[in-house]
């Protein structure tokens, strides 16, 4: 009967006793005794386990255990159905070819309209069964094998599938219509990039800004029930990268909640919090002409959203690889038969290095070399910045990044970006928003989900600084280091942990938490 929230994280060795709790985001690294409620990075005791489940048990119907399979299988297949409807743009230019090389020219002149098609056809889907899955739904403590548990897990599978899909959706001006689409009541003025949403139970106000990965709302599950409430960001409230707010939380009016936090129980306006469990933070607002922030001129507003427009191009490249990758294997197919599995490895090596070729000099071509400073976000380089993150996750990263994390071929492509990595780099991660600015020292060790994140958003405001990680020092998983940060050498810091703006960690020393606190010496200080 334990229970693990939310994007915790279980270290090698720990143990969570029966009917314990662990809180979201939290990075349990010891033994949890039975009954207790454990929370934070690194977690503490916070008393006893809540007993505000149901009392009675939940019900166990076999059925929706099948109810669950067959959903999944439909959903997975949602986009195989939007690629179909891609495939028939393309198809009458292919089956009408005299030969090979016409096929491949008449299907590459229809791309564009194939790719345009698939992701309408996408998020029509999407945006039809999310609707449908939203019937019904109230707030409240709902069987995990129940209707109600199945339309909302659904729901989420949808939107979590809908950020790496629908990518050009996210982080634009028509995000906030998105998101109103799906059921979100959605204010003006948004800014909103990669959330994960629950979209009956949110609600976001005029001016608000979701940055990348945000979480709101979202469910809770124990002893086989799943609870939903209403969570609200308020207007002109910021919720950092990776921020959460739980089920019945809200990001309080002019409020923010950092990188890697957790929005409190309750939050007067204004205020500011840090950290997973949060704690208030002072903080200063950022000094910008309104006119880059929250008020542009018509003329700005039209040029982002012909920037915005372009975003459509990464998907474009990315189905004329598949497109390449398929005619190529079929005219091997053709003229040597079983030879065509014999090449299928070295054609897909090929698309992948062209992929991660591509997105490194649309970074080039779009942004040059980044360097420290500011920019507002109604700005020509905020903009393009986007676009060329565009083409990294929608061509490098399915076509090369998922299957070169821990290698030297990662390691080259981020060199490319512009980023200084030295020999003997272990990375599992390809989040270097602006790689410019970060710097791995010899023999690093950067685990997966880490992000080394070189700028950040508040008061919507761009600010960039460098990220340095000395030789031999390392970063657990689904850690965070903010702009202006240094690692020194042989220093460690552990999993699900934040090193702030600024920060400057001693070599040879070892660090942990949410934000971080001294945890002792290193046994190797180079």
């Amino acid at each position: 009967r334990a229970t693990v929230g939310t994007r915790s994280i279980l270290a090698p060795g720990a143990r969570v006793g029966q009917g314990s709790e662990v809180a979201p985001g939290s990075a349990v690294l010891e033994h949890i005794p039975p009954g207790e409620k454990w929370g934070g990075s690194p977690a503490v005791f916070v008393g006893p386990a809540p007993r505000d489940w149901p009392l009675e048990r939940a019900p166990r119907a076999s059925s929706w255990v099948a109810v669950y399979v067959v959903s999944a299988a439909v959903l997975a297949a949602l986009p195989l159905v939007a690629a179909g409807a891609g495939l028939l743009v393309l198809w009458p230019s292919v089956r009408d070819s005299a030969s090979a090389a016409a096929a491949a020219g008449a299907a590459l002149d229809r791309v564009p309209l194939a790719t345009v098609t698939a992701l309408v056809v996408l998020a029509l889907l999407t945006a039809a069964c999310v609707r449908l899955l939203g019937l019904g739904v109230q707030a409240g403590h709902h069987a995990v094998r129940g209707r109600v548990g199945w339309q909302v897990w659904a729901t989420l599978r949808l939107m979590d599938e809908a950020r790496t899909v629908l990518f050009p959706l996210y982080s634009s001006l028509v995000t906030p219509a998105w998101l109103r689409l799906l059921g979100a009541r959605v204010g003006r003025d948004v800014e909103a990039s990669t959330v994960l949403l629950l979209p009956g139970m949110t609600t976001v106000g005029d001016g608000a800004f979701l940055a990348d990965d945000t979480l709101v709302g979202s469910y809770e599950l124990g002893r086989g029930w799943l609870r939903i409430e209403r969570a609200k960001v308020g207007k002109r409230a910021f919720l950092g990268n990776s921020g959460m707010t739980a089920p019945g939380r809200k990001v309080p009016k002019r409020g923010l909640v950092a990188v890697l936090s957790a929005a409190p129980e309750s939050a007067k306006a204004g205020t500011s919090w840090l950290g997973s469990p949060p704690v208030r933070l002072r903080r200063s607002v950022v000094a910008a002409d309104p006119a880059g922030t929250f008020a542009p001129a018509r003329r700005v507003r039209v040029e982002r959203a012909l920037v915005e427009v372009l975003r459509v191009v990464p998907a474009m490249v990315t189905v004329a690889l598949a497109l390449g990758v398929a005619l190529v294997l079929v005219a091997v197919l053709a003229d040597h038969g079983a030879f065509a599995l014999l090449a299928a490895p070295a054609v897909i090596l090929g698309a992948g290095a062209l992929a991660a070729a591509t997105a490194s000099a649309a970074k080039w071509l779009l942004v040059g070399r980044v360097t420290s400073g500011e920019h507002p976000l109604w700005s020509a380089f905020v903009w393009k910045n986007e676009l060329a993150d565009t083409f990294v996750e929608l061509v490098a990263v399915p076509w090369f990044v998922h299957a070169s994390y821990g290698t030297p071929v990662l390691n080259l492509w981020l060199r490319s970006l512009g980023a200084h990595v030295g020999p003997g780099v272990w990375c599992e991660s390809y989040w270097l928003p602006e790689a410019d600015l970060v710097s791995l020292g010899d023999a690093v060790t950067v685990n997966r989900g880490c992000v080394l994140q070189t700028h950040l958003f508040h008061d919507r405001v761009m600010s960039l600084d460098t990220v340095v990680l000395g030789a031999a020092s390392s970063i657990g998983p689904h850690g965070v280091v903010l702009p202006a940060a240094s690692i020194g050498a042989g220093a460690s810091v552990g999993p699900s942990s934040l090193v702030l703006r600024g920060d400057a960690i001693p070599a040879g020393t070892r660090w942990r938490g949410n934000p971080i606190s001294s945890a002792g010496e290193t046994t190797r200080t180079s």
